[in-house]
């Protein structure tokens, strides 16, 4: 199990990660653009995808003794450009701060380069059906301080 206060060599100074995905039927609407909450999903695997990227699983952190997750706070996004089906997406995720519980993350979604959807977006941490502090391995890992 890897201990999340544990600092890492290759630690960077703002985490990072690009995800690709590809748009499928069930994330199109009858007109086949992709849906509104499809970019939702998307985004989520990219969160997800940067945590484990830094080397900390999703069952890690739950299966811990100390159970954490993130639950999104706030988010707020711009639908700027459709993705259509067989489209190749790229989602990428930044962090980008960091206070307390919660952390702030920007993320995009792309077709090749042009940018689909931006998002903001406020995560807490959250464990035993309350908000705790984002372990401060992991905070280091991510390139974020308080």
């Amino acid at each position: 199990m890897t201990d999340l206060n544990a600092p890492r060599s290759d630690e960077p100074r703002q985490a990072s990660h690009s995800l690709s995905v590809r748009v499928y039927y069930e994330d199109t609407d009858f007109s086949g653009v992709v849906y509104h909450a499809s970019y939702l999903r998307f985004m989520e695997r990219g969160r997800t995808e940067l945590i484990r990227s830094l080397g900390v699983g999703q069952r890690e952190l739950f299966d811990c003794e100390t159970a954490l997750g993130f639950a999104v706070r706030r988010m707020t996004i711009d639908f700027l450009k459709p993705a259509v089906m067989d489209d190749l997406l790229t989602v990428e995720t930044v962090s980008v701060a960091a206070r307390g519980a919660t952390m702030d993350v920007e993320q995009r979604v792309l077709r090749g380069e042009e940018v689909l959807v931006t998002a903001q977006v406020k995560v807490a941490c959250v464990g035993g059906g309350r908000a705790r502090r984002i372990p401060d391995g992991l905070r280091r890992r991510l390139g974020i301080a308080d």
